[in-house]
């Protein structure tokens, strides 16, 4: 599928801060990455949005310097990280899907470990360590091991060691995968914060809202190819000119959509959960429907229309629902197989 690339140039890919041309992985005679090629610009909230082994981890992998790749041209700062992927490591922070922090060590003495690492001196990593232990709500849990940790805990500081040497480019892999909700509301009102205090951030997600309430602009990434990249708001523009309206019953019949669309043949309808959903190209007109349907039995309980969302779009670009992208995702960590 070929890529589709929004033609009027934003602020920020106008003054890149990461340059990735034609960028490919192979695993055995698997293609991680089939020539990928994207920019983010300096202060950016950049989305890579895709399905579980799609190529998302892949490619921070190898721009944080963790894997070679095997043609392509990275540059990051100004600096050719293809040749040298060690050159920008003090501009950025890494964020892995799952934690790599030490179990046995106090939160705070990860945070100050992960800051000698960075040669910051001890009265400084002492004092930044306090600063992100109350930034980020743990410093009651500061003098406990990290291995006793929730899940939202353990992201929240895995987060703050990926940002202790205040780095102006933070890559994110799948920040509130697996965890409650409150905690991931936490995280991605700390991303927005970060975002605004002026850190590029490179963010992999599954969660398409997720997306759509953080980024600015977003790749769509499937099988190793980006399919699309563009702005939230190019991307929804794509759903303008589709009408969506669903109907509640207490009882409904399976050959009714059948009926409906044979009465009302510009409209494509669908079983959904207590009622049906219907689809147009034109502005529907409720109240036909609903004669329609008490005349056929049916007590309408609720009419409601749908607002297109950015998982429709995504639907339209890659054919892939997004509830199968949150399901494979979950399934994996269940597994522990990440």
């Amino acid at each position: 599928m070929e890529t589709q690339i929004s033609k009027a140039m934003s602020v920020e890919e106008k003054n890149p801060l990461i340059v990735v041309a034609e960028l490919t992985k192979r695993f055995n005679e698997v293609i991680a990455l089939a020539g990928i090629s994207f920019t983010v610009g300096r202060g950016e909230l950049f989305g890579f949005l895709g399905p579980n082994g799609a190529g998302k981890t892949t490619t921070i992998n190898i721009l944080t310097g963790l894997a070679r790749p095997d043609s392509g041209n990275i540059r990051i700062g100004g600096m050719d990280i293809s040749r040298n992927p060690k050159a920008a490591q003090h501009l950025i922070g890494i964020i892995p899907d799952e934690s790599n922090l030490y179990p046995e060590l106090s939160g705070y003495d990860n945070l100050c470990f992960c800051a000698s690492l960075y040669g910051i001196a001890k009265k400084e990593r002492r004092q930044r360590a306090e600063e992100l232990l109350q930034t980020f709500g743990l410093k009651e849990a500061g003098t406990r091991k990290f291995g006793g940790y929730s899940k939202g805990m353990k992201r929240k500081l895995t987060i703050a060691a990926g940002i202790i040497h205040r780095p102006p480019i933070l890559f994110l892999d799948e920040p509130t995968t697996g965890i409650d909700v409150a905690s991931a509301r936490q995280i991605r009102q700390l991303i927005a914060e970060l975002h605004h205090s002026g850190t590029t951030i490179f963010l992999t997600t599954h969660y398409i809202e997720e997306a759509e309430r953080l980024c600015r602009r977003i790749a769509f990434i499937v099988n190793g190819r980006i399919t699309r990249i563009d702005s939230v708001e190019n991307l929804m523009r794509q759903t303008q000119d589709q009408y969506v309206v669903q109907f509640a019953f207490q009882n409904t019949r399976p050959e009714l959509c059948d009926s409906l669309t044979t009465a009302f043949p510009e409209l494509i309808c669908q079983s959904v959960p207590q009622g049906i959903q219907i689809e147009s190209t034109r502005p529907v007109q409720v109240g036909p429907l609903v004669r329609f349907l008490e005349e056929n039995g049916l007590e309408v309980m609720e009419a409601k229309k749908i607002l297109p969302t950015l998982e429709d779009v995504f639907v339209q670009i890659t054919g892939i629902e997004a509830s199968r992208m949150k399901q494979e995702k979950e399934k994996m960590k269940a597994g522990d197989n990440v």
